[in-house]
């Protein structure tokens, strides 16, 4: 079986022909810059391809609800020119193939639970800590909706006291988002993450909004495992530190089999930085098995 997968990112667009087992026969990618622009490259990619079915991964917010007359259109994206763009129902018209849609955290979530270190739960989380936060999550063995999708970049936090930054957030000063991905290092310490991997003191308020973040995504949504990823937990001292605050924020609260191991429990992507296009291949067979 051949299928596409596109995960659509605010940056860049990686388009893929795979087949149901994961693997990847031919991957590119392509910049976002507007609709008009990029568009006929991701279309010029998949045409001729004879795929069965795209599944598509994207950045957001996106229209999820089947019932809606926005579904499948990118929504109130500080990306102006892809706001409302109706990026599903374009792939659909024009390659005529069913097309799964998902955002892109869900397509990593799913990607994880498929093949990799997801694999034989019924829960998961994943979270990607990069130029922005997203979070994408397994609950009952599939992926979470409900008005929207998980935003679990925008939840709140309880700030440090010796943090004076603001956060980057346009919307929330004290967001997980605006004071814990990539622009909130550069912007608190004037240099990229990447450049302060010595600093201890970096890592330490970093591991603490990540863990504040983590309690409350256990303590709400109790997944069996938390899987992390995206550039900023390329810092392989982060880990480590993160683990280390969680158990001592959840302080006991909950006992279950899974806590008692956090190695176990809050672990890194497992899939070498594929897994969001991975999950896109399996958001396209979804779509395709159910016949809508």
């Amino acid at each position: 079986m051949l299928l596409g997968a596109l995960e659509a990112g605010g940056t860049k667009m990686v388009c893929a022909i795979g087949n149901e087992n994961g693997e990847i026969l031919e991957q590119v990618s392509i910049p976002t810059e507007t609709p008009e622009i990029t568009m006929p490259k991701l279309l010029s990619f998949f045409k001729g391809k004879k795929i069965e079915a795209l599944g598509i991964g994207c950045f957001g917010p996106i229209d999820l609800n089947r019932d809606s007359d926005t579904y499948g259109c990118i929504t109130t994206t500080p990306k102006k020119a892809w706001q409302y763009f109706d990026i599903a129902g374009t792939f659909k018209r024009e390659l005529g193939v069913p097309v799964g849609f998902d955002t892109d955290v869900n397509g990593s979530v799913l990607g994880e639970y498929t093949w990799g270190i997801g694999r034989g739960l019924k829960s998961c989380i994943y979270i990607t800590i990069g130029t922005g936060v997203g979070v994408g999550v397994i609950a009952d063995g599939r992926l979470l909706h409900g008005m929207l999708h998980p935003e679990g970049g925008h939840i709140l936090l309880r700030k440090l006291p010796n943090d004076t930054y603001k956060g980057f957030c346009p919307f929330h000063e004290n967001c997980l988002e605006g004071l814990a991905a990539g622009p909130a290092i550069e912007g608190r310490y004037g240099k990229k993450a990447v450049e302060l991997s010595d600093q201890k003191e970096v890592w330490e308020m970093e591991a603490e909004y990540i863990a504040q973040a983590l309690v409350n995504y256990t303590c709400v949504l109790s997944p069996q495992r938390i899987i992390l990823g995206g550039g900023v937990m390329h810092q392989t001292q982060l880990l480590p530190l993160i683990r280390e605050r969680f158990a001592q924020l959840l302080n006991g609260y909950l006992k279950t089999k899974e806590l008692e191991d956090l190695d176990s429990f809050i672990v890194l992507q497992s899939l070498n930085d594929k897994q969001g296009i991975m999950g896109a291949l399996k958001l396209g067979m979804m779509e395709l098995e159910s016949g809508i």
